[in-house]
């Protein structure tokens, strides 16, 4: 009688094979256990968390942050749900810049109430097919509840401030999430046209408080102007450029030059100043008043600018240089054989400023006129950092609301009225599918539950009220987490936007049908290291 291999016994020594039951539970333990992390971070009561980690022999890395994109990312994880969900956190990031903690929550929740079916004996697939009928309610239910104000200029701007305020106030900008709002609103309005992020700027400066960063209608870099050269430039024509610009020696590995006495050391010096001197005259011969570079700029092209009375920036980061190539309106150069066909970049105003103790360097005017700066003040560098993550959060959201003007309210407001809706789909649906749809709704219920225990309040209580408001037909009615009690969001101006919403549930959702579809995991043999 002919034997059967089992998928251990055909796999390489060192593998790993996990079957159905046990390669399940291994998934949803992962996962909840990574969204139990992450979730006490929710809303605006919600906790910091300290992320400590450094190269080995290196210094260690202080971080204090509440993003949980932030969070994810920083923490290594092996379990292939957990890391599943940290990828959804990074594409939320990337795609909407707010609700990463939301999304991983919700993905999180949706897990817990599947490992309960799954005890029932209800077989996965079952558990998908009604959680997508619940998917689509929920959209559906957020669709209709959506607010589009783009028409009307004065309320959409009320949207933006709203908006703002909300995703600030569980950041650590919360204290002075007023004048935050007021300078992310006012960035992200000057780039409406274009809706390019790249044109904000965001400086951090040691010293002040957080109450003393503003923005500057122009663009700021860190750097400074070289000796001896123009310290201000009107009508400026600026080359921009990523060349070698130190002692132009020969680079050959392996190159050895003998010479027969000193003479010829200072003809080979003299050959290379020569060298330079005619890079600097093609560069000249652009007819600029300002050159930038990417990389240092030694002290004898540096002289040769001052004499020229030419203002020269050096080792403007890789960052910077794109950034600038963009507000400016100028190419990046590395040859300068052929100046017709570099384009200039052009500005009102180039000038030193002061902030705090250091100067930069202010570009005004420029050929992009929504080009602006954000300097951030703090008193320690953790502060700034997280500061910098809050205020990227809110630039983000508000560019997506440009171009997806529906909002929707916070507050635990869309969760209960999608959750409510599922919750009539579901005693709508016949079969055990009706059983998934109801554990969608629950775990909907799980947001606003999560908000009221992170700020100390009775959650039973406070969920109970707010479903019975929305029951009652109280549509925009919250959970407002300063008195801790129910509330209007419309009046207390607790809005989000749309986008990010859709994209939570979209994405939650996605997530968890994609590791509550695996029945094995099987790890490859780890690679040997060869020696020789």
């Amino acid at each position: 009688m002919m034997g059967f291999a089992s998928a251990g016994e055909i796999l390489k020594p060192g593998s790993q094979h996990e079957q159905s039951e046990i390669a399940r539970l291994s998934s949803f333990v992962g996962a909840i256990a990574l969204g139990d992390i992450v979730k006490t971070t929710l809303g605006p009561k919600g906790m910091d968390k300290i992320l400590i980690g450094g190269r080995p022999g290196g210094e260690d890395t202080v971080r204090v942050t509440n993003d949980g994109a932030t969070i994810l990312k920083s923490i290594g994880v092996d379990n292939p749900a957990a890391k599943i969900l940290v990828e959804i956190s990074k594409v939320q990031d990337d795609e909407v810049g707010d609700g990463t903690t939301s999304v991983t929550v919700l993905a999180c929740e949706l897990l817990r109430e599947a490992e309960r079916l799954i005890a029932m004996k209800i077989h996965p697939q079952t558990i998908v097919a009604g959680w997508r009928l619940a998917k689509d309610a929920a959209r559906s239910a957020l669709e209709a509840s959506a607010l589009d104000h783009g028409a009307d200029k004065q309320l959409f701007l009320k949207d933006l401030e709203n908006i703002a305020a909300t995703t600030l106030s569980s950041k650590i900008l919360s204290q002075h999430r007023n004048h935050f709002t007021a300078l992310a609103v006012s960035a992200v309005l000057r780039i409406s046209a274009a809706g390019d992020l790249q044109a904000i700027q965001v400086i951090k400066k040691l010293g002040g408080t957080l109450g003393d960063s503003f923005l500057d209608e122009g663009f700021l870099l860190d750097k400074k102007i070289g000796v001896n050269q123009p310290k201000r430039l009107e009508n400026a024509k600026i080359l921009i450029a990523n060349t070698g610009m130190d002692a132009d020696k020969v680079k050959v590995f392996g190159t050895r030059v003998r010479v027969d006495g000193t003479a010829k050391v200072a003809e080979l010096e003299a050959a290379e100043k020569q060298k330079m001197c005619d890079k600097v005259n093609k560069i000249k011969a652009h007819g600029i008043s300002c050159f930038i570079n990417r990389q240092l700029i030694y002290n004898y092209p540096e002289q040769l600018f001052a004499d020229a009375g030419i203002m020269a920036i050096e080792h403007a980061d890789f960052e910077g240089v794109e950034r600038l190539g963009l507000v400016l309106g100028g190419d990046i150069v590395s040859t300068f054989d052929n100046p017709e066909l570099v384009t200039l970049g052009t500005c009102d105003v180039i000038e030193e400023v002061m902030v705090g103790d250091d100067k930069l360097i202010r570009f005004a005017g420029c050929h992009r006129k929504e080009a602006c700066t954000i300097v951030i003040r703090g008193a320690t560098q953790q502060i700034l950092d997280e500061a910098e993550r809050s205020l990227h959060d809110a630039l983000c959201v508000l560019s997506q609301t440009l171009k997806e003007t529906r909002t929707v309210y916070g507050g635990g407001c869309s969760e209960v009225l999608m959750s409510n809706r599922v919750s009539q789909l579901a005693t709508a649906t016949p079969g055990k599918e009706s059983l998934a749809v109801e554990a969608f709704a629950n775990a909907l219920r799980t947001i606003p539950t999560i908000l009221a225990d992170n700020a100390g309040y009775d959650s039973a209580d406070l969920v109970a009220k707010l479903r019975a408001a929305h029951t009652a037909g109280v549509s925009a009615a919250g959970l407002d987490m300063f008195t801790g009690e129910v509330g209007d969001m419309a009046q207390l101006g607790v809005t989000e936007s749309f986008k990010v919403k859709s994209q939570v549930l979209l994405s939650a959702a996605e997530a968890a049908e994609m590791i509550l579809r695996v029945d094995n995991i099987i790890r490859a043999q780890p690679r040997q290291r060869e020696r020789h």
